[in-house]
C-alpha cells in the first residue's frame, strides 16, 4: 500500500492527549455540517448501481470525491480503491515513517440485481440493479467520515487505511483486497452495515457471533423423461426436485439443535423441457447460513443424504454437485466491540445504543476479523413512519436517512478512541 511519511506534521501539543469531550463535540459538529453532502452522496450512488465486479463508475465517482478532500489513495483492483488518512499528532508515526496504530475501515460498494420498485425521485436508473442492500449508504457515511477526519488529522495518533471495497454481495471482494495487501501492518478492523432489522437512531455493536457463515450449493436431479401423458414410463425430475426442497427444511427442524440457528434456502429450481415432457433433469441451487461450527461441518452430509434418497424413493437419482464456503461468520472481538458501544455513547448518547440478537445474513468483513480484531456495527434505519421496514435485498428497500450523519459520526469518532489507545 502507499508509503508512510517519515516524519509527523506539526501539531499543537494537546493533539497526543487522548480523547476529549472537545474532540467529541468537533465530530458531532462536522458531521452535522457535512450531513447534507452524505445525504446527497448516498443519493447520487443509489440512483447508479453497479453489480459486483463492475463498480467503474463508482469508484471513479468516490475517489472524485477523496480528489476534491485531498485524501490520497491506491486502485490495487479493476474496481474499488483504499485511501490513507496520514495523522499529524507528535506521535502519530515513528522516526522510520511507521505508523503508531493503524485502523482499517471499511466501506462496501457493490449493488444487487434486483429492479428497483421504490418510487423514489432517485431510483436506480440502471434497470435491473439496485442498491437493496444499503452499500450506497455505507459509501455515503465513509465519504462523510473522510471529510470528518480529514480535518481532525492532528487528534489521529497513527493512521487510517479507508477501504472501499467491491463484490461484498458475491462474497469475493474482500478476499481480493486482502490478497492485494489492504491489511500489511493493520491492527484493528471496523465496518458499519446500515440494518432494516434494527431501529432507526440506534446503533448494534454487541461482541460474539453477528453474521453467518456462507456457504452456495448446487444439486444436480436426474430421472427419465417420457410423454407428458404417460408420468408411469418416466421417472419426473421435476417431481422429485420440489420434495428435496421440502425435505431439506428438516435438516432444520429435525437435524440440527434448536440452539443451532440455521437456514436452508433454494433460491432456484430449472427443470424440463417443453410443458408435455415429463422432465428428465433438474437442478436446484440455494444458500446455507450457520452460526456454529458443528452445524456448519454436518450440513453437506445432511443434504446429501436428503438429495440422494429423496431422489432414489421416486425413481431418480440427486447429486449434491456442488458445495461452496464462501466466507465464515462474522465475529465481532469483545474488546472492539465494547470500544464502539463507548464511541456510540460518546458521540450519540447512551440512548443510542441499540440491541440486536444478530442476523443469518452474510458479511465477508468476517475475513477481515479472522486475521485482525475488530467490529461491524448495525447502523439501524427501521422507520415505519417513513415506510423504512422492508429487508434487505428487497425490490421497496428504504432507509430513514436521517442516520446516516450518526454513521459518520460513531466511524470517526471510532477511529479517534483508536488511535488514542
Amino acid at each position: 500500500m502507499s508509503e508512510q511519511p517519515t516524519s509527523a506534521s506539526p501539531s499543537t501539543p494537546s493533539s497526543a492527549n487522548s480523547t476529549t469531550q472537545e474532540t467529541t463535540d468537533t465530530i458531532r459538529r462536522l458531521a452535522q455540517e457535512v450531513e447534507p453532502y452524505i445525504i446527497e452522496q448516498r443519493r447520487f450512488f443509489h440512483q447508479h448501481p453497479e453489480p459486483s465486479l463492475e463498480e467503474f463508475e463508482t469508484t471513479t465517482a468516490i475517489a472524485r470525491e477523496l480528489d476534491a478532500m485531498d485524501i490520497p489513495y491506491e486502485r490495487p483492483l479493476a474496481t474499488g480503491l483504499v485511501a490513507t488518512i496520514h495523522g499529524t499528532a507528535p506521535d502519530a508515526y515513528a522516526p522510520d515513517g511507521t505508523p503508531r496504530r493503524r485502523l482499517l475501515l471499511r466501506a462496501d460498494i457493490d449493488a444487487l440485481h434486483v429492479t428497483e420498485e421504490t418510487g423514489e425521485s432517485f431510483a436506480s436508473v440502471n434497470e435491473g440493479i439496485m442498491h437493496a442492500c444499503g452499500h450506497d449508504c455505507h459509501i455515503a457515511m465513509m465519504l462523510g467520515a473522510c471529510r470528518v477526519l480529514s480535518q481532525l488529522t492532528d487528534r489521529l495518533r497513527g493512521e487510517l487505511r479507508v477501504v472501499f471495497q467491491p463484490s461484498e454481495e458475491n462474497g469475493r471482494g474482500a478476499q481480493m483486497m486482502i490478497d492485494a495487501g489492504v491489511l500489511e501492518g493493520v491492527d484493528g478492523a471496523f465496518a458499519m452495515h446500515i440494518w432494516s432489522e434494527v431501529d432507526a437512531g440506534t446503533i448494534s455493536c454487541e461482541p460474539g457471533p453477528r453474521m453467518a457463515n456462507t456457504d452456495w450449493f448446487r444439486i444436480d436431479v436426474r430421472g427419465t423423461s417420457c410423454h407428458g401423458a404417460m408420468p408411469q414410463r418416466g421417472a419426473d425430475a421435476v417431481v422429485a426436485a420440489a420434495e428435496i426442497v421440502n425435505n431439506l427444511q428438516t435438516i432444520v427442524s429435525r437435524d440440527l439443535s434448536p440452539y443451532e440457528p440455521a437456514v436452508v434456502t433454494i433460491g432456484e429450481l430449472h427443470g424440463g423441457t417443453a410443458r408435455n415432457v415429463i422432465a428428465g433433469s433438474a437442478y436446484l441451487t440455494g444458500t446455507v447460513r450457520t452460526y456454529h461450527d458443528s452445524a456448519h461441518d454436518a450440513m453437506p452430509k445432511l443434504m446429501e443424504r436428503i438429495c440422494m434418497h429423496t431422489a432414489m424413493a421416486l425413481g431418480a437419482e440427486a447429486q449434491l454437485t456442488e458445495y461452496t464456503v464462501a466466507h465464515p461468520a462474522v465475529i465481532n472481538d469483545e474488546a472492539a466491540s465494547a470500544r464502539c458501544t463507548r464511541a456510540v455513547e460518546e458521540v450519540l448518547g447512551h440512548e443510542a445504543t441499540g440491541r440486536y440478537r444478530g442476523t443469518l445474513s452474510g458479511e465477508d468483513f468476517s475475513l477481515y476479523l479472522q486475521r485482525v480484531p475488530g467490529v461491524l456495527a448495525f447502523v439501524g434505519t427501521r422507520n415505519p413512519q417513513i415506510g423504512a421496514t422492508w429487508a434487505q435485498h428487497s425490490c421497496y428497500y428504504k432507509v430513514d436517512e436521517s442516520v446516516l450523519a450518526k454513521g459518520t459520526m460513531l466511524a470517526a469518532q471510532y477511529a479517534v478512541d483508536y488511535l488514542a489507545e
